[in-house]
């Protein structure tokens, strides 16, 4: 599912109404259709008050419309206008007339307006403000907004959650809307998955309000969600006629004194996702733990307590390197030598990104199409700080366009940047914040790749895999409990997930047989 900017929605509207011949209050009537049977689904008239927070622009015309169909339905509501401006929007006048024509009368808010009471089993619209905010919002809104955060109430916002700007960061954090749920317009935005931002978003759901079907396909962005069915595309079945050797060779390399585990956890995730084999190269004091945690997994040892060079006869087919190695002088030279010899795109995680970005000379040696695989302080470390979460999508950006690496930003939605485009992760849970669990996503990224997949294409796969393997295991574990193993043994789980039919896709498939 592409994400779109705001100027590209609305272009998207333009191109609707001149395609389907239809005016602009028509496609806000569909969006408020939309939205009410969303909530008359699930609130099935009960006698609960929905009070309705509007703004004077097009998503406050959409909160009115929608006010204009639960009263029709029976539904308790209360209607304010927060007059934020003098100016107001066509389709906003043409839907206040609409409900005033029904006897609703609307209660206008402004700077000297009191606050309404509002009951904890109440529900809140949040239709303030929409996709084209693009300053903070003046004082008294601000407290109208604080007051229902403040309420306890479900809040339900309109396309975005009041308050938040499409492409930076707020910067009142107290003037944006806390929504429990928001119903986005045919796409989700991109706020809705950055740390600053989303977490004002708890739940979301794209609603189709039919804009132009050519124009969502063909129009290029700059990131695309991804979800099962994104990468369903991207699996590869087994041939019957097959062998170990057919699935390639993965090579981990990593671990010194005290740090075996992150090798033997990258390793074993290696062989899960489906490497043929795979080989672990680790300091001798490395060896027998590796050898009986994973009797499957190869060795070779060199230095005692850290890796002293990498030298190897054998021919791997991806190679995943960092993980526990240290930052030790011994270390910064084993890792420059290899990258002198090595040719293969690589899967760079932990140590590697740190001896990296205080060697940044070596950048130059990682061959084209590696990936590297930062959390938040090594992905500092390499490109530098940012004010905020848009300037760092930037940076990385560009880092990843200037060197043709590609990045994977860690984070609760892991967004994967190569080219000039991101792709951003759908699965995962708070649970995956455990020691190892990075460990794991570079074993699972290198046996993907061991087995042929492009770069980019094992790094989205292996994020979605690796994000989805721990929302299985969370089931069993909840989340503090949930440790790294727990996310590798649930990987055949997740692979066989991806084929699940749901009930809903198993239903529609047996009226049409029928």
């Amino acid at each position: 599912m592409k994400v779109f900017t705001a100027e590209q929605i609305y272009k998207a509207d333009k191109v609707t109404l001149e395609k389907q011949q239809i005016s602009s209050d028509a496609l806000m009537e569909r969006a408020a259709l939309q939205i009410f049977q969303w909530m008359h689904l699930r609130m099935q008239g009960a006698p609960v008050k929905i009070h309705l927070f509007c703004g004077i622009g097009n998503n406050g015309g959409d909160g009115i419309a929608l006010a204009r169909h639960l009263f029709e339905h029976g539904y308790e509501i209360a209607v304010y206008v927060v007059k934020y401006s003098d100016k107001r929007s066509k389709d906003f006048m043409i839907n206040l007339d609409r409900l005033k024509d029904r006897k609703i009368w609307p209660v206008y808010m402004d700077a000297d307006t009191d606050m309404p009471e509002i009951h904890p089993n109440d529900i809140i619209v949040d239709a303030i403000f929409g996709i084209g905010l693009n300053r903070t919002p003046d004082a008294w809104v601000a407290q109208i907004i604080k007051h229902l955060n403040t309420s306890k109430a479900f809040i339900l916002s309109v396309d975005i959650p009041s308050g938040l700007f499409t492409d930076s960061v707020p910067e009142d954090k107290e003037a944006v809307i806390k929504a429990n749920y928001v119903l986005s317009f045919q796409v989700p935005k991109l706020v809705f998955f950055l740390p600053q931002t989303g977490i004002y978003v708890d739940h979301w759901e794209v609603l189709d309000i039919g804009l132009d079907t050519d124009f969502l396909m063909n129009a290029k962005t700059d990131y695309e969600l991804i979800s099962k069915n994104e990468v369903l595309q991207f699996y590869r079945p087994r041939e019957k006629y097959s062998h170990k050797g057919t699935y390639g060779h993965a090579l981990i390399i990593g671990g010194s004194y005290g740090k075996i585990g992150a090798v033997t956890l990258a390793s074993s995730a290696a062989l899960k996702v489906g490497s043929g084999l795979v080989t672990a190269y680790v300091p001798e004091c490395g060896y027998e733990i590796l050898q009986t945690a994973i009797p499957e997994v190869m060795v070779i040892s060199n230095g005692k307590s850290n890796i002293e060079d990498i030298e190897f006869d054998l021919e791997p087919t991806a190679v995943g390197i960092g993980i526990g190695m240290g930052t030790t002088d011994t270390s910064v030279k084993a890792l420059e030598n290899f990258l002198n010899r090595n040719k293969l795109p690589l899967v760079i995680d932990a140590d590697a990104l740190n001896i990296l970005s205080q060697n940044q000379e070596l950048l130059d040696l990682i061959p084209e199409k590696s990936i590297l695989t930062p959390h938040p302080k090594e992905l500092e470390r390499l490109v530098g700080k940012w004010k905020d979460d848009f300037e760092k999508l930037e940076k990385v950006k560009r880092f990843s366009k200037e060197r043709k690496l590609v990045v994977v930003i860690k984070g609760a939605h892991t967004i994967t940047l190569f080219d000039g485009r991101g792709y951003i992760n759908t699965t995962g849970n708070p649970g995956m914040a455990t020691a190892g669990s990075g460990d794991t996503l570079t074993g699972i990224i290198t046996g993907l790749m061991a087995q042929g997949y492009p770069s980019l294409q094992a790094a989205i796969f292996g994020v979605y895999i690796h994000g989805r393997s721990g929302d299985i295991a969370i089931e069993e574990t909840g989340y503090q409990a949930l440790i790294a193993s727990d996310i590798t043994k649930s990987i055949g789980s997740a692979f066989l997930d991806l084929f699940k039919v749901s009930e809903h896709e198993r239903s529609d498939t047996s009226e049409k047989e029928s």
